[in-house]
């Protein structure tokens, strides 16, 4: 299910990008706006991980460092059927997490010291399960399509409202046309974007409750990270927000018309699916 919708989202936003493109109607504007968004987000495709550890202030633990959390995040990529993933520590009293990695061998799970000190190790390790499902679910790789496509009929937009579409008469209809190309054509992006971020939010809850087998112990650490993040959230600098979406639960204080566009499902949806699954391995 969530990999049809994740689907259906990507057509959605394929369908708009060229849209704003046939409406520009030139084939020439339509390859070199995709060509510089393709060639951007496959740099940062290929860089994500890097450049998403930056951002974060992350620093690198060795086992001697850490050996309890190198040890659980071990085990559950074992369980996972995938190399240990590098580990890093976040100097953050608020409780988060986060994976990066184009794929399962170049991976990172990085964690805040405050997730450390709020969790047990049960919930912890539903934690870890959650955020090497996503990189065994090459989120990353979504999520680099997406920024693509999202970027370039942000590009489209801008054109269309200075241009007004390759060799088409400037008249009034033609603006207003354009303006609205202008702002709704990005906004319907940042939608469609919000929704598979979800989704893959979603599948990964699901992936790692499944690889821990343990589906209660996500759904109270999700609880418990709801609930000390909103009494100790991150500093939400320009930096900090484009790495929003990588974490566990949104690393900031949101509401009203922010959460249409929110990277993350409702709290209280993800913990009910997660306590239907593990109702249903109880049965």
């Amino acid at each position: 299910m969530n990999t049809a919708r994740t689907a259906v989202l990507l057509a959605a936003l394929m369908g708009l990008f060229l849209v704003i493109g046939f409406f520009l109607g030139g084939i020439p504007g339509l390859v070199i706006a995709f060509g510089i968004g393709a060639v951007m987000n496959f740099f940062t495709y290929w860089s994500s991980d890097k450049l998403a550890l930056r951002m974060a202030s992350a620093h690198e633990v060795s086992a001697h460092e850490q050996p309890r959390l190198h040890s659980m995040i071990e085990a559950v990529a074992i369980e996972a059927g995938m190399p240990k993933p590098k580990v890093y520590i976040i100097e953050s009293d608020s409780p988060n997490a986060f994976a990066t990695g184009r794929n399962p061998q170049h991976a990172a799970v990085a964690v805040t010291t405050g997730i450390m000190s709020l969790l047990n190790e049960r919930e912890l390790r539903g934690v870890l399960g959650h955020e090497l499902g996503h990189v065994k679910n090459r989120d990353i790789l979504t999520s680099s399509i997406v920024a693509t496509l999202a970027g370039a009929i942000s590009m489209l937009a801008w054109m269309s409202l200075w241009f007004g579409g390759f060799g088409r008469s400037r008249s009034p209809y033609a603006l207003i046309i354009s303006l609205a190309a202008f702002l709704l054509a990005p906004m319907a992006a940042a939608l469609i974007q919000a929704g598979i971020s979800r989704t893959r939010e979603y599948q990964a809850d699901i992936t790692g409750a499944e690889v821990t087998r343990d589906p209660e112990a996500l759904a109270s650490a999700l609880e418990k990270l709801h609930q000390g993040v909103r009494s100790r959230p991150m500093q939400a600098t320009p930096m900090a927000e484009s790495t929003a979406h990588l974490y566990i639960v949104h690393p900031f204080k949101a509401g009203g018309v922010a959460n249409l566009f929110s990277t993350h499902p409702p709290l209280e949806e993800r913990v009910k699916r997660l306590r239907e699954m593990a109702y249903g391995r109880r049965r």
